[in-house]
């Protein structure tokens, strides 16, 4: 019995391990790592005014972007020395740069997919003519009272002589401030002392045109504006980022589309959407807050009027969003909760937002993890300076934040030790997640997972801030968010998403969340991850599945309003930008067209790619060549707009060799997808031994990589597929060797994507068995069919599953394959036992039912006969093939098929039940 305890503790550490990996933590267990480093400079290095190269190595990383000051991220161009390290560079123009600036590197790990990171470098840079001029409002000071006439006082100061200070109030027109010695002021005159509040900004402009802002200063007449902090219920939310919400400010046709699909409760069974978190940061150079404000109170207006809720939704106005947590870039975020309040101060009551959402994200960052608690309190202090710029402000706009759903249970967020810092309050040892929920009005819980139920579901990981809410009275304030993105080019496990198991699954799982969160007053409602690949998940991935369809129209979007501009990135790839098209509904995407001349014509033969933004990076391009490019929008509904003028640019020399995908297919198979690849050099067409990874897609996620063999191929299989029918696609992520790059643009043609259709039985009965003190207690309605055999010392501890399939005599006629599949819930692997062979047996016409079949009064074993056995070891679908058993049998009416563990392993096998998402199925192909 020791020994036996010793091994249920082993199996609970083996299945915590992978827990881990769920809380964005990697562990390291023997792989080797992938490093960005930069060495051409050290921290305080002084940079010239010109084009400055910085240059480093790398190491198992692709996709490598240049961070410059949290502003702009930047492709580095990359000199290998092998198929998985080389040199990078990228060539710096500091002539628009003064003071410190903060370079990081960022790529994708090409062993875990996760990100990695280098050090940040700090360097300076001496450059009058990039100065910022520093502004400061002196007086009055924010939070206070101001009378009908009052004295605004700022000072401003730079490198450079400053030319002009202006005033701007409520958001109204800036104005000249008068200069009185080093002191600039402005005479501020209230239309009365009624209750109001008044938002004070400042900017000075030096004499070589560079503009510096104030941060801004809140001032109240009288008590200032009431407010109101009352929490409302979100159900549904759903996000909405910039590629999105610009076309709805810009073009009005995209709000058609948008209130058609939040509106439709139809097509899944699914509940409409309320409220929306809308995407305000910069996008192509344009800040909708500042640059477009007319443009946001009429989407706004009209959101209002259509019984929408809208929140802002900011990621720290830093690039990545995430920076945003440190206290460098404290005043960037900031300034995003400004710029938001400010708005709502220059505007009408129905053209106000009503919340805002911060998407920043602290845990990215590795130190987050390797410098704990620095960068989790960097974080708290920043929300509160936010809740504090809404007290300030007499602002009602409720404040929310998106947390993963592990802030309450991993390592690196437990026994935080944080109090105000601008309020009274005392410092308290808490999980970060409460302290969040202290500080702000609501959390949207980013719960990641494509099941509701059982101990790692949705439920499960909110309820602890469900729970927390209620003790602090904050009812309507846990918002729990899902996934539809497809994740699996990064590292998260494919459960976090539902994008492989469609929108009807989906709703049925947010269904089960419903019926045990509604009774909980802090339940605020179910947000949804997010607008643009919401829209494309259909019912299920098959040639049955059912897409959300726009309304209909067969208008064309116009031309660019800007035309096209190319330019190289590198000897491979080229970077095309251009104007906005408009449409009378939503511009979904846009077409770029390639070709080698400059009077090619579009067509689909010709499509270099789709771009969902106003730019787009083609690569997988012979070196040293001209290349020319047209680009067209496309509508929800198919139409095709006017093709832009031509654009063309020539990318950089290069003395690799390119090579290309000579052949690739796909099939399914027993159960599985199978694709084949062959790589060849360009030139000679002879096969070339190189790295290739990629990802299943459609009904799987699963990433795979591998080496290709002498003749330059490569087979790669999915795992199990438990469905009846599917659709399965195969895309290829990178393709590299020693002395080569991956020319994209001049593989074969071909079409990874295969579906697939065949009958399903489905279970009649199911039901496992106990034995010894446990044989006479019945386990029909469990979701759960547990087996598992022990050696007979062992007593009450053996189980059994019955399954029962009922059949039409004439159904197993002519039978080409019959498979049996079952789901096994988890992993039951550890460092003892690899694998456990499930022995199943089967019997014909056999009268039992799953509401009173025990141990006792199982069937008799002397009817069935051994079919077959599966190993089983890792969560997920397995199967047998039935057919030659099957194909003997005669005036058949119902199959019962028995799964034990003959071979006595000692360990729980659990197998999802009829009352469980994935319950067992009869395959049968004719």
């Amino acid at each position: 019995m020791k020994n036996w305890i010793q091994r249920r503790h082993i199996v609970f550490l083996v299945l915590l391990i992978p827990l881990l990996f769920f809380q964005g933590v990697s562990p390291h267990i023997g792989y080797a790592e992938s490093s960005l480093t930069i060495t051409s400079h050290q921290n305080g290095d002084r940079l010239p005014v010109d084009v400055v190269r910085i240059s480093g190595s790398y190491s198992a990383v692709k996709n490598i972007e240049v961070i410059i000051d949290a502003k702009t991220v930047n492709k580095a161009q990359l000199v290998p020395n092998s198929s998985e390290s080389g040199e990078w560079f990228y060539d710096l123009d500091t002539n628009e740069i003064d003071g410190s600036v903060e370079i990081v590197l960022k790529g994708t790990s090409t062993i875990t997919r996760y990100s990695t990171w280098s050090e940040p470098l700090l360097l300076e840079v001496d450059n009058n003519k990039a100065n910022t001029p520093k502004v400061m409002i002196q007086d009055p000071k924010t939070d206070t009272s101001i009378t009908k006439n009052t004295k605004v006082t700022v000072t401003a100061s730079g490198k450079n002589d400053i030319e002009a200070v202006y005033i701007r109030v409520n958001g109204g027109e800036w104005t000249l401030t008068k200069k009185n010695s080093d002191i600039y002021t402005y005479h501020l005159v209230t239309l009365s002392e009624r209750d109001k509040t008044y938002s004070i900004e400042a900017k000075a402009m030096d004499s070589l045109g560079n503009i510096g802002l104030s941060q801004t200063v809140y001032v109240r007449t009288g008590n200032g504006r009431s407010v109101d902090t009352t929490p409302e219920k979100q159900d549904r939310a759903m996000w909405i980022w910039e590629n999105a919400s610009y076309n709805l400010i810009y073009n009005e046709g995209s709000r058609k589309v948008l209130d058609a699909f939040a509106k439709d409760t139809t097509t899944f069974n699914q509940d409409a959407i309320t409220t929306l978190y809308l995407g305000v940061d910069r996008y192509y150079g344009v800040d909708m807050l500042e640059d477009e404000r007319e443009r946001v109170r009429n989407f706004i207006s009209w959101a209002h009027q259509k019984g929408y809720k809208v929140h802002a939704l900011i990621a720290g106005g830093t690039k990545p969003p995430h920076f945003g947590a440190f206290d460098r870039y404290h005043e960037i975020a900031l300034r995003e909760v400004e710029n938001i309040i400010n708005y709502n101060l220059s505007s009408r009551s129905e053209e106000q937002f009503d919340g805002v959402n911060i998407d920043i994200e602290p845990y990215i960052a590795s130190q987050f993890k390797t410098e704990k608690p620095s960068l989790q309190i960097q974080y708290l202090n920043l929300l509160e300076k936010m809740m504090d710029l809404k007290r300030v402000s007499d602002s009602s706009l409720s404040m929310g934040a998106a947390i993963p759903n592990w802030y309450d249970s991993s390592p690196y967020a437990e026994n935080i030790t944080w109090g105000p810092n601008l309020n009274d309050g005392e410092r308290e040892t808490k999980w970060l997640s409460e302290h969040i929920q202290d500080i702000l009005d609501y959390i949207s819980i980013m719960d990641y997972r494509d099941f509701a139920e059982g101990s790692n579901g949705i439920i499960e990981r909110a309820l602890d801030e469900i729970e927390y809410a209620v003790t602090i009275n904050k009812p309507n304030s846990v918002v729990i968010g899902v996934e539809t993105k497809d994740i699996a080019d990064g590292g998260d496990p494919e459960l976090i998403s539902f994008r492989e198991e469609g929108r009807t699954y989906m709703e049925q799982e947010l269904d089960k969340v419903y019926a045990t969160m509604n009774s909980s007053p802090s339940f605020g409602g179910i947000a949804l991850h997010h607008y643009d690949t919401l829209r494309y998940l259909p019912s299920e991935w098959s040639d049955d599945g059912v897409f959300w369809e726009p309304p209909l129209d067969t208008e064309a979007p116009t031309q660019v309003d800007r035309q096209p501009k190319a330019l190289p990135t590198s000897y491979q790839s080229i970077f095309i930008d251009y104007g906005r098209a408009y449409d009378n509904g939503e511009v979904e995407h846009y077409a770029i067209y390639r070709g080698l001349t400059p009077d090619f014509t579009p067509d689909e033969s010709n499509l270099a790619g789709e771009s969902r933004g106003l730019s787009y990076v083609d690569e997988g391009l012979l070196a040293d060549t001209t290349y020319y490019y047209k680009v067209a929008a496309v509508d929800v509904n198919g139409n095709i707009g006017p093709v832009s003028a031509v654009a063309s640019a020539t990318t950089n020399q290069s003395s690799l060799k390119p090579l290309k995908v000579e052949e690739a297919s796909i099939i399914y198979s027993n159960g599985k997808a199978e694709v084949t690849i062959t790589v060849s050099d360009l030139k000679t067409g002879l096969p070339v031994k190189s790295n290739l990874s990629g990802r299943f897609e459609f009904v799987s996620g699963k990433v795979v990589n591998g080496t290709t063999n002498d003749q330059g191929q490569i087979t790669f299989t999915s795992e199990t597929l438990g469905t009846h029918s599917g659709k399965i696609g195969f895309k290829i992520n990178a393709i590299t060797a020693a002395g080569y790059y991956w020319a994209s643009s001049k593989d074969v043609s071909y079409d990874l994507q295969t579906t697939w259709a065949f009958e399903r039985m489905s279970e009649s009965e199911d039901a496992y068995i106990r034995s010894d003190s446990y044989g006479d207690i019945n386990y029909g309605d469990s979701p759960i069919l547990e087996v598992k055999g022990l050696e007979e010392s062992f007593q009450s501890y053996d189980r059994k599953a019955y399954i029962q399939f009922s059949s039409d005599p004439s159904s197993l006629d002519n039978l080409a394959r019959v498979t049996l599949k079952f789901y096994v819930d988890r992993g039951i692997s550890d460092s003892e036992v690899s694998s456990v062979p499930l022995s199943i047996y089967g019997a014909v016409n056999q009268e039992w039912n799953e509401e009173n079949i025990t141990w006792n009064s199982q069937p008799d074993s002397l009817t069935f006969s051994k079919v077959g056995e599966v190993g089983v070891s890792a969560k997920g679908w397995y199967q047998i093939d039935l057919t030659e058993w099957a194909s003997s049998l005669e005036n058949v009416h119902s199959l019962t098929f028995r799964l034990s563990d003959d071979a006595l392993m000692d360990r729980l096998v659990p197998i999802q039940s009829k009352e469980n998402t994935n319950a067992p199925t009869l395959e049968i192909r004719k």
